[in-house]
């Protein structure tokens, strides 16, 4: 079963009615079943109603209780992965305000203690300078580009928490990424310096000489081993099946030991800055 943006619009209303026309079909109350599952009937009746996202073992559950034949349960199965999977396209984002996508990202980091960002292409607002942040939102329309500005470098203030902590990881390409005219993208690249510096921060960068055996690459975030995000020009892909989360901290891992960090990094950032000045 593809994946697709419809797919993930729909997934969580399909997965709801399948599994309560499934129920109906095999003559079991809400009540019977929820005894069969060790589950609350009220949690049923949530789940049926789209009110709950079901985990991938309340589905098992669920459909072991209803004694789906294997191929049923494999497509259930399926649908069920793609409900723990959300499409955020941008344009409706936009459409929808700025402040909103601010104010969930700002959700995310007040509620996860570990975070864990992938970086390929560009810097992250949380590490970005107020002229990176207003160049990164120079398309945003223009009667929410203020105050989009504000709250992202508001959201900054959650690095100076030292209950949290921080992995970043970048690739020489998003650093020295041309978003800036070069004496501004130096010092971008500057404070990126200065963060290494920070206790509850680790950052690393990934030169252009080193070979990865892996294919295509993506930016993405983990926070905390529940929740992962990967973006996309158009708008960003939120993971919740832990198979998914867990696959990208594999990853990250992979990439941190292809990073340097500390003194090296450093030496790598003041590089790269150096020759903006140039």
């Amino acid at each position: 079963m593809a994946i697709d943006p419809d797919q993930l619009d729909q997934s969580g209303r399909e997965l709801a009615a399948i599994l309560k026309r499934l129920r109906r079909q095999t003559g079991l109350s809400g009540a019977r079943l929820a005894t069969r599952c060790h589950m609350s009937q009220s949690k049923i009746s949530r789940i049926e109603g789209n009110k709950t996202r079901p985990s991938l073992l309340d589905v098992e559950q669920l459909l072991r209780g209803l004694e789906a034949p294997p191929a049923v349960a494999a497509e259930v199965m399926a649908l069920a992965r793609i409900a723990q999977t959300e499409w955020q396209d941008g344009r409706a984002l936009r459409r929808k305000g700025l402040d909103k996508k601010q104010l969930q990202l700002a959700g995310l980091e007040a509620s996860s203690t570990t975070f864990r960002y992938f970086l390929l292409s560009m810097v992250t607002g949380l590490l970005a300078t107020p002229e990176y942040v207003r160049a990164s939102l120079a398309q945003a329309p223009p009667e929410q580009f203020a105050k989009a500005v504000a709250m992202k470098l508001d959201r900054q203030r959650v690095l100076f928490d030292r209950t949290k902590r921080f992995t970043f990881i970048l690739t020489e390409q998003a650093v020295r990424y041309p978003l800036l005219p070069s004496t501004e993208l130096a010092i971008q690249i500057d404070r990126l310096t200065s963060l290494t510096h920070q206790q509850n921060i680790r950052l690393g960068v990934i030169p252009m000489g080193v070979h990865f055996t892996s294919g295509a690459l993506n930016t993405f975030t983990v926070y905390d081993e529940s929740l992962a995000t990967a973006e996309l020009d158009l708008g960003a892909i939120v993971f919740r099946d832990s198979r998914d989360v867990q696959e990208l901290i594999r990853r990250f891992t992979a990439y941190e030991d292809a990073a340097v960090f500390g003194d090296q990094a450093r030496a790598c950032l003041a590089e790269w800055a150096e020759w903006c000045r140039r």
